[in-house]
């Protein structure tokens, strides 16, 4: 036999298999990931002569539409967002040019009509006009409104704000996502300028286009204390009655740690230290916990991950103790720091303001985390429902009983704690404040409030948060805008 003839033979089967395998990659087993790229436009301009469904909130105002312009072969849909800026951030956008992120991205498939794709061979093969299909979010325009203007005027009424803030509503019971405002907002019609998109994308303080609630991550401050109070409780390590010395200055980690203003406690059980939001009895109870007992609960209430929610991969952010690599170490850190929403180089805890809203959410749902969504309902182009709300659970994260305890303990918070000026009109209050300390010698701090009513059958869940501010505090700037927000919801 010619050698080589063999050669040439071996040579071109391994070309072949080699053109197969890569044909094989793009067409099939990656094919779904090349088709959502965000880079990948094809699919934006064959969209653009479909007329793309509207959007709309649950308290039915028009989000999104499409408009026609042209005919025949040059028929083509531009979307339009009627509210401007409200919705920027969640619902996102669509346009050729630029491509598409948010709800646009991630309801793209409804929203095109490419939902049933036996149903668009038929559309092909009879020559009907491929039509989206309408969709109804779970959020309401009326609390985003209120959200956002709460938030707008903190801004600019609370001394040394920089940055923006954030809003998060849930219905604790189904994991409807109600309200997610992030402030400084945009315009998705004015993506479409090539000038004013490079301005927004340049500034990085106010940081429009990064959904805060999903994308950015913050010190929580003592909000963190609600998941270490669950994590004590569901364990069986300890009792609400469990006391402990809380004065100032108790070693933790072999450094010395304070409480707010310097304050001695003495001997309290959990109720007060929650209540009074006493570090030193709450890092103590990290310790004694250890990391393997508190990431065990952090992964409960979904830290560790990206949410579950309907929304683009690219656009959220896990959550959990992040190291100087960027990473979520599992152990190594300082867990009693942790475990009051602080850390260091090993292990900072950062959150997403929609991480803290679940936490208050499976507290509230008696232990039950479900997974948030923004879908209420979609319809088809003859009207018919096709897709509706269906509450799926995420995770058992506590027993009933823990989260009556922990209930017992925020409710105590929002009377005769940190959050005792706050009231709602929706009933009694639970909740936990937190005040992140950003630059002690400046005084700059990041406000938080977590809290959910009413504390007897919790409908509301709210966390609300400012990035930075001067001498504020979670009760004062934070829970006030909570509070207007579940007043809306109310």
């Amino acid at each position: 036999m010619n050698t080589p003839i063999i050669r040439l033979f071996f040579v071109i089967v391994v070309l072949f298999a080699g053109l197969v395998a890569f044909t094989s990659r793009w067409s099939v087993l990656e094919a779904e990931e090349l088709q959502d790229n965000s880079k990948n436009r094809r699919g934006l301009i064959k969209e653009q002569q479909v007329e793309r469904g509207t959007i709309t909130s649950a308290d039915g105002v028009l989000i999104a539409e499409s408009e026609a312009s042209g005919r025949g072969e040059e028929l083509a849909y531009v979307r339009t967002y009627p509210q401007g800026a409200l919705f920027g951030n969640p619902v996102g956008f669509s346009f050729v040019e630029v491509g598409r992120n948010g709800i646009e991205s991630s309801e793209n498939d409804l929203l095109v009509g490419e939902a049933n794709e036996f149903a668009s061979i038929i559309d092909q093969l009879t020559g009907s006009a491929q039509e989206g299909n309408d969709i109804t979010l779970t959020l309401d325009a009326n609390a985003q409104q209120v959200a956002v203007s709460a938030l707008q005027s903190a801004l600019a009424s609370t001394p040394g704000s920089v940055g923006g803030g954030s809003v998060v509503a849930l219905e604790p019971d189904t994991g409807a996502v109600k309200v997610m405002a992030s402030v400084p907002g945009y315009d998705p019609e004015e993506v479409r300028d090539d000038e004013t998109r490079k301005q927004l994308q340049s500034d990085d303080v106010a940081a429009p286009l990064v959904n805060r609630p999903t994308q950015s991550r913050y010190q929580p401050g003592s909000t963190m204390k609600v998941v270490t109070a669950v994590a004590a409780l569901d364990s069986g390590e300890f009792e609400p009655t469990t006391t402990l010395e809380a004065n100032s200055g108790i070693e933790i980690s072999g450094v010395p740690l304070a409480n707010s203003g310097g304050q001695d406690f003495g001997t309290i059980d959990m109720t007060a230290a929650l209540t009074n939001s006493v570090n030193t009895y709450w890092a103590q109870v990290g310790e004694e916990l250890g990391t393997g007992t508190m990431v065990e609960y952090m992964k409960r209430f979904g830290f560790y991950s990206d949410p579950e929610l309907d929304f683009p991969d690219e656009q959220m952010v896990a959550s959990g103790p992040v190291n100087t690599q960027g990473r979520l170490p599992e152990e190594g850190f300082d867990v009693g720091r942790v475990a009051i929403g602080q850390g260091g180089e090993e292990g900072q805890l950062l959150s997403t303001p929609l991480q803290m809203a679940e936490v208050a959410a499976a507290i509230a749902n008696g232990g039950t985390l479900m997974e948030p969504t923004f879908l209420q309902e979609a319809k088809d182009p003859d009207g018919r429902v096709i897709e509706d709300l269906d509450p799926d659970e995420q995770s058992e994260v506590m027993s009933e009983e823990t989260a009556a305890q922990v209930t017992e303990m925020m409710t105590n918070v929002a009377n005769e704690g940190t959050a005792s000026g706050l009231a709602t009109s929706v009933g009694q209050l639970a909740g936990k404040t937190g005040t992140a300390e950003i630059n002690v010698e400046e005084g700059t701090n990041r406000p938080w409030f977590i809290g959910f009513a009413p504390a007897e059958d919790p409908q509301i869940v709210v966390a609300a948060m400012l990035e930075q501010c001067t001498n504020c505090f979670g009760g004062e700037v934070a829970g006030p805008i909570a509070m207007q927000v579940m007043d809306a919801l109310g």
